[in-house]
């Protein structure tokens, strides 16, 4: 006689191929956590992008880490990678005949003050000059020159350091071509906004302020400006020879530079090197010692010393003015090549040194390093050669303005120029990259208060709407038997409204 078999266990849900229990923790963690993920991402990220998308020239969807597809726009030209590297600028260009010095220069200096670009002293090639050319830019643009304020005294091979509006002149040849220990300022009349004359007194202080002098007469000397006065390192003694002594001056309460005091000498005596102040820390790298040019990095921590603890009661003691700590060097962040001579400037955290020469020629290469926090240059120096510039070119004066760098005057083969060359700082990202995980897509980049709002509105509009179909989906997941049964009724009603097969 048969017999009926025995009862089974229930089979229990399996979602996700198996791997979880259908109606365990596990598969309702992972199921909330999907969720919470694409609440996210809808009421988030997407909005976000919306935002960006109105307002920017390039939108990222995803997380774009390398990209096997760039597209770069034609700015950048054909000759650079795309996308270009970090600090990379793009390939210099010559300025217009208009924007000729009225003269041929070579070691002089460039600063711009307010909308004013200026050249400041240098020389002919025969003998040093007082002259200051002036002219208007405007995002790295600027036209004719003009003659502006004459120096007290003639000086080329001088340093420049800008404080807080005000430029100083520092030491350089005088007309006997001897250091000086000068120290001349030039800046912008509060009253009328045009600019002042040069002088050796404090600008804009009643009753008027003398500027310290130099210990002693420099030349090729280099001005650091630092956030409460001026550094200036290296040069050529009265006797001609190479030093590295440092001094700084330090501003008071009501912005008069102090006497000069001495800092921690250079490891490397140096003359016309290369300085920046990037971080905390000062940089002076390339130039010439008694020897010849050399490739030297020196680098030194700028900063406060532990000042004294004021005891219980009292007042808190002065915090002492921030010094130059110490001095370090490290073969291998040098310059690939001794350069002496050359054009440097930094800008967005890259220090830049352009030109110079070996001690016999010319030399046209672009070097560029990113300083890390900690002051080490991790990838060394790096250059392109689409970055190099079109000849030879020693001892032009370097200005960046906007996010163009200008090389002014200096000289080919012995010869001083009055050219300018220029390069944007600012090499336009890939307008399209296709990556691995993510892309980049054009952006329709409205600018001004505009853009913004119709970017707000976009990225409300994008989020509404994210949020009404949130909504829709939560109702229909929560109503899942009412929605199976209304699609049942849906095909009986069309299974019933369908014709009835012709019979033979």
């Amino acid at each position: 006689m048969a017999k009926a078999l025995p009862a089974g266990r229930p089979i229990r849900r399996r979602p996700m191929f198996g791997l979880f229990d259908g109606d365990g923790w596990a598969w309702a963690t992972a199921k909330a956590s999907f969720w919470l993920l694409v609440i996210i991402m809808v009421l988030g990220y997407v909005p976000d992008r919306a935002y960006y998308f109105v307002v920017s020239r390039t939108m990222d969807v995803g997380l774009v880490l390398w990209s096997p597809v760039n597209l770069c726009p034609p700015e950048n030209t054909s000759v650079m990678p795309c996308p270009v590297p970090i600090g990379g600028v793009l390939p210099w260009q010559a300025s217009p005949a208009e924007a000729a010095l009225p003269a041929p220069r070579t070691s002089g200096v460039a600063a711009q003050l307010g909308t004013n670009l200026l050249y400041i002293g240098g020389t002919d090639g025969t003998a040093a000059s007082a002259t200051t050319y002036i002219t208007t830019v405007d995002k790295g643009n600027f036209g004719a020159w003009s003659e502006g304020p004459a120096l007290p005294a003639a000086r080329t091979d001088a340093a420049l350091a800008i404080v807080s509006g005000t430029a100083y002149l520092v030491g350089g040849l005088g007309p006997d071509q001897k250091p000086t220990d000068t120290l001349y300022a030039i800046g912008i009349d509060a009253t009328t906004t045009k600019l002042t004359a040069w002088g050796d007194t404090v600008i804009g202080v009643t009753p008027a302020a003398k500027l310290p002098k130099l210990p002693a007469p420099r030349s090729g000397a280099v001005a650091i400006a630092v956030a409460d006065g001026i550094v200036v390192a290296g040069g050529r003694g009265a006797d001609g020879k190479v030093t590295g002594t440092v001094w700084k001056s330090t501003l008071d309460k009501n912005g008069v530079l102090g006497e000069f005091k001495e800092q921690p000498g250079l490891p490397h005596p140096i003359a016309d090197a290369a300085a920046a102040f990037e971080g905390s820390f000062l940089w002076v790298y390339g130039g010439a010692d008694d020897s010849g040019p050399t490739g030297y990095v020196q680098r030194a921590d700028y900063g406060a010393t532990p000042g004294p603890t004021a005891e219980p009661g009292e007042p808190p003691a002065t915090a002492a003015p921030d010094v130059v700590l110490q001095w370090a060097t490290l073969d291998a962040a040098n310059l690939p090549a001794a350069r002496t001579g050359g054009a440097s400037y930094s800008a967005n955290g890259a220090l830049y040194y352009v030109g110079g020469s070996d001690g016999t020629t010319s030399h046209r290469e672009l070097y560029w390093a990113l300083p890390d926090s900690n002051g080490n240059l991790p990838g060394g120096w790096k250059h392109l050669d689409a970055t190099d510039l079109p000849g030879g070119l020693v001892d032009a004066a370097p200005v960046v303005t906007s996010a163009t760098a200008i090389l002014i005057g200096g000289r080919a083969d012995g010869a001083p120029l009055a050219t300018s060359v220029r390069s944007s700082l600012a090499p336009q990202e890939p307008f399209f990259r296709l990556g691995i995980a993510g892309v980049t897509v054009p952006g329709l980049q409205i600018g001004g208060a505009i853009g913004v709002q119709l970017g707000y509105l976009a990225s409300a509009g994008v989020a509404t709407g994210n949020f009404v179909l949130l909504v829709i989906l939560g109702w229909a997941f929560n109503h899942r038997t009412e929605i199976s049964a209304w699609r049942e009724r849906r095909k009986i009603a069309k299974a019933a409204k369908a014709p009835e097969p012709d019979e033979e």
